[in-house]
């Protein structure tokens, strides 16, 4: 349960706070009694580890697997930004909506933004589809933002504070809301039975947050995830060609980077439907070309395509020779996103 910060609380009562907008104040002017609203605020990520910490000074969250996005509020403007730096707003309709009904002069919310399926679990395949697919230009309705932290609040730059006292201004400023901007719920206890329960409930993993941090830009600890699978971004660089799979796509063949080169580290042949398949054969056949980009030494009758497609896949384990195992195509990354391919230490 997020505490109250040590100052009085702004609200004497559970309703949500609510504030109006604010005339836009001189940035020359000394001594301004609020803070300018940054255009941008690189993100807080989180440390990869194999165990979660433990300990009254942690809280957990789900970790949602979607696409970062940062909400500003600026007097009834809204900029939906991805984590790098291009503005989506256009592409998230609902939530830009929802934003405008906060009720708040101007915010920075930091989040995900997911797609539910129709069992009310995370999909990113549908994420994807929804915004037209890689390079797509359709706009998501269906997506809805799960907010995890506040960092701007009327006037006010809150990245200083520890994480429970903007938690706490968050669940205020989001309470009971249900509708395309959504409080991503934390949850105390024992690191090691969340993470276990998440594993169990087929969620991808959780994330830690340290109670005191304040927010700092970039992978500094502070936020630790687990993932109860491996997912990771890998490149296309060409099919093997089937008459019997679907879209005529036996396996996509990835590779990662090594050294500033590309190498190979499998294939995957699961995990995508005959539309996405289907999808998968034109966009690859227009960038197909006739050497392979990498070493390969296989037997298989491949086509090789240019080193452009960024492919997020699921995977149990890495083999002794370096491939993945049990690998699952999620979707195409884009670098809107600030996708990157996996690199091998």
């Amino acid at each position: 349960m997020a505490k109250s910060p040590p100052s009085k609380p702004l609200v004497a009562d559970d309703r949500p706070l609510r504030t109006r907008a604010r005339k836009p104040r001189d940035p020359l002017q000394p001594r301004l009694p609020l803070d300018p609203m940054p255009a941008r605020i690189e993100h807080c990520l989180a440390l990869l580890k194999p165990r979660p910490p433990i300990g009254p000074d942690w809280i957990y969250e789900i970790k949602w697997d979607g696409y970062r996005i940062a909400v500003h509020l600026n007097n009834g403007n809204v900029r939906i930004l991805t984590r790098g730096g291009h503005d989506w707003t256009h592409r998230f309709p609902a939530i830009e909506a929802d934003a405008k009904r906060l009720g708040v002069g101007s915010a920075i919310l930091d989040g995900e933004a997911v797609v539910l399926d129709e069992h009310g679990r995370l999909n990113f395949g549908q994420l994807q589809q929804s915004l037209g697919g890689r390079g797509g230009k359709l706009n998501s309705g269906a997506s809805i933002m799960f907010a995890f932290d506040l960092l701007y609040f009327d006037g006010h730059d809150i990245r200083s504070l520890e994480l429970t006292a903007r938690r706490y201004f968050l669940r205020s400023l989001l309470k009971d809301a249900q509708g395309s901007i959504r409080l991503s719920e934390d949850i105390e206890g024992d690191g090691r039975e969340i993470f276990a329960a998440a594993c169990e409930h087929g969620l991808e993993g959780i994330i830690a947050k340290y109670k005191d941090s304040p927010y700092r830009s970039g992978r500094l600890g502070e936020w630790v995830k687990v993932k109860c699978v491996q997912s990771d971004s890998f490149m296309i660089v060409g099919y093997e060609h089937s008459l019997s799979a679907r879209g005529g796509i036996g396996s996509l063949l990835l590779a990662a980077r090594k050294e500033g080169k590309l190498v190979y580290v499998g294939s995957v042949g699961t995990g995508f439907s005959e539309l996405t398949a289907q999808h998968l054969r034109t966009t690859l056949d227009r960038i197909k070309r006739k050497s392979s980009p990498i070493e390969y030494g296989g037997r298989r009758r491949v086509v090789w395509v240019q080193p452009t497609l960024i492919a997020e896949i699921e995977y149990r384990a890495w083999t002794h020779d370096g491939k993945l195992r049990h690998a699952s195509y999620k979707g195409l990354r884009e670098v809107q996103d600030n996708a990157a391919v996996f690199n091998i230490e």
